[in-house]
């Protein structure tokens, strides 16, 4: 089946949970498909949660929750070896990332050094517990949230490095009128999940990881992107430009979301639309930029000033 027809499926399936959210919907999707990590923002009770879960079963992977709080530690997060006095040895007991789809429900609350220990998950993507390797299961994701409105109260702030290593930020934002409507109805008599049923399974996922890849840009296409980038390196507000592996998440973006509406190339429109998901969150602004702009405000600010070429497509 298509890659088009798949995503149709996956956006039905958890439209079914998540009311009106196709387009969030979409970008999760195109993070799986090209491993990658999802920053969610949003106000407690929008859906980050449900939107987790309802693709865990899309796909009939297994879900793990992590609640961070100030006294989480590393350990709970990438397991132990503990004493087994019933076998008078000493045994390996893997933390929760030893699944397909890991929330990290507001990782801002824990501290630095238990943020830190998923840095090796999410990149290497793989776990050393007591000097023991293991690798993950694949596919893995981590789907971490954040509470915007209470970024400043026992809180500590995500550095860059972290930062850098998610792939897309979203923010999921309220309803509408309509949607929050229909929405009152679905939840009427019952929880619409228990309803979500695997759709696609974890070896077509491993399958489109490998697909997307064949998504190619042309020359042009390619310079574009590259323009973009080199200019918030430059932007008089920022004072920490897109790394080079904001470059590649953007061009790898840019590909999901082609291969997603069926297409095997690249278009300067899907990079438009994907920069403010991928490259924002990996901005440091000025002390005056940030008086004056958003990081969102800046990329698309970026976006209209640098000028996209007329005739993109196919490759070469």
């Amino acid at each position: 089946m298509s890659a088009k027809a798949n995503a149709l499926k996956i956006k039905e399936n958890i439209g079914k949970v998540i009311i009106g959210k196709e387009d969030v919907i979409e970008l999760v999707l195109n993070s799986l498909i090209n491993n990658g990590h999802i920053l969610l923002e949003s106000v407690p009770g929008t859906g980050k949660t449900m939107l987790a879960k309802s693709f865990a079963k899309s796909i009939s992977g297994d879900f793990k929750r992590i609640q961070f709080t100030p006294d989480v530690l590393p350990s709970d997060i990438t397991g132990i070896q503990f004493f087994n006095p019933k076998v008078q040895e000493f045994q390996l007991r893997p933390g929760p990332v030893m699944t397909n789809i890991l929330l990290a429900d507001e990782i801002n609350r824990a501290t630095p050094r238990t943020q830190s220990s998923l840095l090796e998950v999410m990149e290497e993507r793989q776990v050393t517990i007591d000097g023991e390797t293991l690798k993950l299961p694949s596919p893995f994701v981590v789907i971490a949230t954040q509470n915007p409105i209470e970024s400043q109260q026992g809180t500590f702030q995500l550095p860059e490095a972290q930062m850098d290593r998610f792939f897309i930020q979203i923010d999921l934002g309220y309803p509408s009128f309509v949607e929050e409507k229909q929405m009152m109805r679905t939840y009427r008599k019952s929880n619409p999940i228990e309803g979500i049923l695997e759709v696609l399974s974890k070896e077509e996922i491993q399958e489109m990881q490998v697909q997307v890849q064949n998504v190619s840009l042309s020359e042009d296409v390619e310079d574009y992107l590259l323009r973009i980038v080199h200019e918030t390196r430059k932007h008089p507000d920022v004072e920490v430009g897109v790394s080079p592996r904001g470059t590649l998440a953007l061009m790898k973006a840019a590909q999901g979301k082609a291969y997603l509406e069926g297409r095997m190339f690249v278009t300067p429109e899907d990079i438009k639309f994907m920069a403010p998901y991928v490259i924002s969150h990996r901005l440091v602004l000025t002390m005056e930029g940030s008086l004056k702009k958003t990081n969102r405000q800046v990329i698309l600010e970026l976006l209209g000033a640098v000028s996209v070429p007329v005739e993109a497509g196919a490759v070469r």
